[in-house]
C-alpha cells in the first residue's frame, strides 16, 4: 500500500484497490481518507460480521453481504464489501483463497471488454464472482444430505442424526447469508444511483436471479432435511419393531416348550401303581421321545409364522 493512494487516481483511469484476508485498519483509513469513503461504512467494514446492507453515500455506493465459501466439507461465510464510485472500486474480502483471480486476469487483458469498461461492470463482476461462488459449495452440501438420506434408510443411529443436526445448523448459517443478500442486490438492480449505469444495471439483475437461484435451491434442502427427521425417526421405530418381532417369536415359541418341560419337571414321587403317576417318567426312551416333541413343537410353530408372514 503507497503512502499516498490518492495519488493512484488518474483522470479517465478506473482504479481498483482489493484487501483480502486480514486488512490492517490503518491501510483501510488512508484508503478510505483519499478516497473520501464514509467514516461509518469503514466503520461497518472494520467491525466484519455486520449484516448485509446496501448504503448510498452520494459520491459512492457502500455494499456489505457474505460469501459462501468452504471449510473443507462445511460451508462457512466470510465478509465481502464494496465501494463504487464514479471512477474507483474499493472491495475487501476477509477470505483466505484469491477469489477475484478471473477478474484481474480480464482487467490485465489490454483487449478484454472488462478493462475498457466502467467501474460499474468492475462491481457487477466482482458480485458475479462472490454469487455464482455458492454453488459449488451448496452442490457439495447436496452431495452430504444424499448420503444423509441413505444413512438414515440403511443404518439409522446416533452418527447420523448428529450429521443431520450439523447440517441443519449449516443451512440455518447459509439462509442468514443469502436471504438479506437479495434484498441489497434488488435494491442495486432497481435503484437509480448514479454510479451505475442505466445499461448496466441489467447485469445486476443477472446477479439477483442467480441469487433467488441460490435461495430456492437453499429452500429445497431445508425441506428436505426437516423431512430426514420423520425418516431417522420412522427407521429407527421400524428397526425396533423388527427387533420386537424377532423377540415375540422367540418368546412365543418358548411358550409351549416351557410348559411342557415345566410338567416333566415337577419330579413328584408316587407310588407306580397309583393311578396319578406319570407313566413318562419312567420311560425307557421318554427323554429323547420329550426331545422330539418339543423339536416338533417349535418347527410346527415356524412353519405357521413364516406362512402367515410375520417375520
Amino acid at each position: 500500500m503507497p503512502d499516498d493512494p490518492a495519488g493512484l487516481r488518474r483522470a479517465g483511469a478506473t482504479l481498483w484497490v482489493h484487501f483480502a484476508g486480514q486488512p490492517e485498519v490503518g491501510d483501510l483509513r488512508r484508503v478510505g481518507e483519499a478516497l473520501g469513503l464514509h467514516p461509518l461504512a469503514l466503520e461497518d467494514v472494520m467491525n466484519h460480521g455486520q449484516r448485509p446492507k446496501l448504503d448510498d453515500f452520494d459520491d459512492h455506493l457502500f455494499l456489505e453481504m457474505g460469501c459462501l465459501t468452504q471449510d473443507g466439507i462445511h460451508p462457512v461465510v466470510h465478509d465481502f464489501a464494496l465501494f463504487l464510485g464514479q471512477d474507483f472500486v474499493v472491495s475487501v474480502y476477509y477470505g483466505s483463497e484469491n477469489l477475484f483471480a478471473g477478474v484481474h486476469a480480464r482487467l490485465v487483458d489490454a483487449s478484454g471488454r472488462l478493462r475498457r469498461s466502467g467501474t460499474d461492470r468492475l462491481a457487477h463482476a466482482l458480485l458475479d464472482v462472490v454469487v455464482d461462488h455458492a454453488f459449488p459449495v451448496l452442490e457439495a452440501l447436496g452431495e452430504r444430505i444424499e448420503d444423509l438420506e441413505t444413512d438414515l434408510l440403511d443404518r439409522p443411529g446416533p452418527g447420523a442424526l448428529r450429521e443431520l443436526h450439523q447440517l441443519k445448523r449449516e443451512m440455518l448459517l447459509i439462509r442468514r447469508a443469502v436471504w438479506p443478500a437479495r434484498d441489497v442486490l434488488a435494491n442495486l438492480s432497481r435503484g437509480d444511483a448514479p454510479q451505475i449505469a442505466e445499461q448496466s444495471r441489467i447485469y445486476f439483475g443477472d446477479v439477483y436471479d442467480h441469487t433467488v437461484q441460490i435461495i430456492e435451491l437453499v429452500e429445497s434442502y431445508r425441506d428436505m432435511l426437516a423431512g430426514m427427521l420423520d425418516i431417522y425417526l420412522s427407521s429407527v421405530s421400524n428397526r425396533q419393531n423388527e427387533v420386537m418381532k424377532v423377540l415375540t417369536v422367540i418368546a412365543t415359541i418358548f411358550i409351549p416348550l416351557t410348559f411342557i418341560v415345566g410338567v416333566y419337571g415337577m419330579n413328584f414321587s408316587v407310588n407306580e401303581t397309583s393311578p396319578w403317576a406319570m407313566p413318562e417318567l419312567r420311560a425307557y426312551y421318554g427323554y429323547p421321545i420329550l426331545w422330539l416333541v418339543m423339536l416338533g413343537v417349535a418347527g410346527a410353530m415356524l412353519l405357521f409364522f413364516k406362512r402367515r408372514r410375520w417375520f
